[in-house]
């Protein structure tokens, strides 16, 4: 817990503006080699500017030396799934035969809310390992499960959108629910866990391939109850998926509308993967304000398809990156982004030439945009909270190397995300909470949040 002022003083890097602005240069990619940042106690940057002029201006605050390492943004993640942790790696085989065999066997296992607990508190502490301070969280079937997931986070101070993951035709016969008792324990989940602090909940149908017309009508009710809440779903991941689709909605334009028709779709909603959009589909998206995860080694593990990420930008819809975790390889964002870079690059003239900068700003500023809090985190601006990381790896690894020979601060990011794992993500704030140390997670002093919101009760 921040219980006084703390300047950090910092090598940082950031994207307050928009690299995808102009794809041929990386406008908005901030840095500085001596920043002072003044964090207050309530974890809220109130100075930034060069150190000697911040330590100035705030002389009985601590001092906190971080220029042994690069400051970055807390990461954030748009889209990981939390029941999956423990069937990554599993290589060879596409969406739904991947589904079938691996992910929705380990799945129901979390109907045992003391296995829900266990993976719980493995899935939060492989966030924060990563650095992901921020996350939109593709939850559980089973409710007790959500609830041990919103309580862990609550634990470690993460900042975690989740919510219960509903279906009703399809998958196996645990994992199925009714539109009615859907509503309900969302209903009931929103309530207890909804602007608590810096958690919030997100309606989240599986898909639409195992969600009928009457469970996604259930969702919009939900959201209308909620007012608030953020939406979160797959679509176009897979074509043998999208087949299935058009033909279980025979009556909707494409697959984006399966959810546009319910009014699902706004500035708080995020469809995973869009690897497969039809040019109608992604106007949909940026009328509506509803941002893609791009999930790259996912797409790639899967093998999904090529991310069209030149005709989302063109379109007007909003990308960030995720995870995905269970058909993906890991935590890490840095693996995200760089897979990122391969991709749009083997791409070729249909892809988009990326800069260190355009994958700090789809792993940081772009995911907190696309979940609405654009005004809390994404950069380490005056007005936001201090959610940061500290990349410092061991003496002698090939990033330590990298990072004292690198000749220009792009040089550097480049490094960072070419080479940094787990073990290089050194220090975690959320907050201007310290949530972790060394490799080190710990659990939070919780106070009354000067972050929550008024809503359904709290």
């Amino acid at each position: 817990m921040t219980s006084a002022e703390v300047v950090y003083r910092a090598r940082a890097y950031d994207t307050p503006g928009d690299p995808f602005a102009d794809d041929a240069v990386a406008p908005g990619f901030r840095y500085d080699d001596d920043l002072g940042l003044a964090v207050s106690g309530d974890g809220v940057i109130v100075a930034r500017g060069p150190f000697a002029t911040v330590a100035a201006a705030h002389p009985d605050a601590v001092v906190l030396d971080l220029r042994a390492g690069i400051l970055l943004p807390g990461l954030v993640d748009t889209h990981v799934h939390f029941p999956q942790v423990r069937v990554i790696g599993a290589l060879g085989m596409p969406l739904l035969e991947w589904l079938e065999r691996c992910a929705l066997p380990e799945e129901q296992h979390l109907a045992d809310p003391a296995y829900a607990a266990t993976i719980a508190g493995e899935f939060v502490a492989g966030l924060i390992a990563a650095g992901t301070t921020t996350s939109l969280v593709f939850g559980s079937h089973f409710a007790p499960a959500v609830d041990a997931l919103f309580a862990e986070a609550e634990r470690y101070g993460l900042r975690v959108t989740s919510g219960l993951v509903v279906s009703d035709r399809v998958l196996p016969a645990p994992l199925l629910t009714t539109p009615e008792r859907a509503h309900a324990e969302a209903l009931d989940l929103a309530t207890r866990w909804h602007g608590r602090g810096r958690l919030r909940y997100a309606v989240t149908p599986r898909f639409s391939l195992s969600a009928s017309d009457p469970m996604l009508a259930a969702c919009a009710a939900v959201m209308a109850d909620i007012g608030d809440a953020c939406f979160t779903s797959h679509v176009n991941e897979n074509p043998a998926e999208v087949a299935t689709v058009s033909g279980q909605f025979p009556d909707r334009a494409h697959y984006v509308d399966t959810y546009d028709h319910h009014g699902l779709l706004g500035p708080l909603s995020v469809l995973a993967h869009d690897v497969h959009p039809t040019d109608a589909e992604l106007s949909v998206l940026a009328a509506t304000g509803t941002a893609v995860a791009y999930c790259p080694t996912s797409n790639s593990a899967l093998g999904s398809g090529m991310f069209p990420l030149r005709r989302h930008v063109t379109a007007g819809v909003r990308v960030a990156l995720g995870s995905d975790v269970g058909a993906g390889t890991g935590f890490s964002i840095f693996k995200e982004g760089l897979q990122a870079y391969f991709l749009q690059h083997l791409l070729g003239g249909e892809g988009m030439r990326l800069t260190a900068a355009h994958l700090l700003h789809l792993s940081t500023a772009a995911g907190a945009a696309a979940l609405g809090l654009a005004d809390t985190v994404g950069d380490l601006s005056e007005g936001k909270q201090f959610d940061a990381i500290l990349v410092r790896p061991p003496a002698g690894t090939s990033l330590d190397i990298g990072l004292r020979h690198a000749d220009s601060p792009e040089g550097a990011l480049g490094k960072v995300f070419a080479l940094a794992g787990d073990a290089d993500v050194a220090e975690v704030w959320v907050g201007g909470e310290q949530v972790a140390s060394g490799g080190f997670v710990r659990p939070v002093s919780r106070r009354p949040s000067s972050e929550a919101t008024s809503c359904l009760g709290h």
